[in-house]
């Protein structure tokens, strides 16, 4: 689209729509601009302060992260500070919160976004997960057999608690624990 063939009212008005970007709307504006002599001779532009003031006005940023999602976050730094072997994070693979959860984790320690406690068959002992930016996959020998280890355990704020108790039973399952031995 052509903006500097459509009239002022007719670009901001694809603007609107979203058939254009602020950049183009402004970039367009511009060239009017220098097209008309008349104009140009008493108004003074900076083609980059036009652009970026149009950037500006069609930009807004608000907060908008649940409390629920916050205390979730502020919980998963704190347990990072422990020294962990492995961390599980639990929920659905297009929760944004649970996908930030794994990507936090991820940073600091080897890290599995499971979507329940299914994912993990404590008697092959493997894991179905899926990897930061890439597709599920199962791993093998993803928890040491033997000797201490340190399981860290977040869930996504939608996650059900029985999901969040099936994979711990599950974890413990894989080290070969009851979990009925623990209570």
């Amino acid at each position: 689209m052509d903006l500097t063939e459509l009239t002022i009212s007719e670009a901001a008005s694809a603007l609107r729509r979203g058939e254009v970007s602020a950049e183009a709307y402004a970039d367009a504006l511009l060239a009017k601009a220098a097209r008309r002599a008349d104009l140009n001779a008493f108004i003074h532009h900076d083609p980059a302060q036009v652009r970026a003031d149009a950037r500006a006005a069609d930009f807004r940023s608000f907060d908008t992260i649940c409390s629920a999602t916050q205390d979730r976050q502020d919980a998963v730094n704190e347990l990072l500070v422990e020294p962990l072997d492995v961390m599980v994070v639990v929920g659905g693979y297009n929760s944004s919160n649970t996908i930030s959860l794994a990507a936090l984790c991820a940073e600091r320690v080897t890290t599995y976004h499971i979507e329940d406690a299914e994912a993990i068959d404590p008697w092959r002992g493997t894991i179905r997960h899926k990897p930061i930016g890439g597709e599920e996959e199962t791993t093998s020998s993803w928890m040491p057999a033997h000797g201490p280890v340190r399981v860290g355990l977040t869930a996504g704020a939608s996650t059900p608690n029985n999901k969040i108790g099936d994979t711990v039973a599950r974890i413990f399952a894989t080290r070969g624990i009851d979990p009925a031995s623990i209570a």
